[in-house]
């Protein structure tokens, strides 16, 4: 994992990309734009893990370029790949609102640029704004019955 700069051109892009992430529909223009000089981009390589299940989940993540793999542990070193994500797609949203331990395992699939937002940078968008914070828990709650609704299918 390498940290880049983000330049004007990725930092349009990552608004552009945030304003279609339902899980940030819930918040004004002004808190969207607030977050933004919070955002890191990172370069993972293919098979580089970005968290393993189990961890604390302590950022949510936005594909930029490249694709992971969404991958659960079945037994003690098994584990089920259940989607794989690509530019736009996003994860790691329960960790911005709770701090629940991560679902899934995420490994890149190709070399990947992520762009990362920190939990504890998120925080005062959820103090100011508690009718969107139950908004972002309930989708976040969908996403996570989903992912558990797949691993046991």
């Amino acid at each position: 994992m390498k940290k880049l700069e983000i330049g004007a051109t990725e930092l349009g892009l990552l608004a552009h990309m945030m304003r279609k992430v339902d899980f940030f529909t819930p918040l004004t223009v002004g808190q969207l734009e607030r977050i933004l000089p919070t955002v890191m981009l990172y370069s993972y390589n293919k098979g580089e893990t970005v968290f393993s299940q189990g961890q604390k989940g302590d950022a949510f993540y936005i594909v930029y370029q490249g694709s992971v793999e969404i991958r659960l542990r079945q037994w003690l070193v098994l584990s089920k790949t259940i989607a794989t994500l690509k530019t736009d797609d996003f994860l790691g949203e329960i960790a911005l609102i709770s701090d629940e331990p991560r679902t899934a395992t995420v490994v890149c699939a190709e070399p990947t640029l992520l762009f990362t937002l920190i939990s504890d940078d998120f925080k005062f968008v959820l103090n100011e704004n508690p009718a969107a914070a139950a908004e972002m828990k309930h989708i976040a709650a969908r996403r996570k019955f989903a992912t558990s609704h797949e691993a046991s299918s």
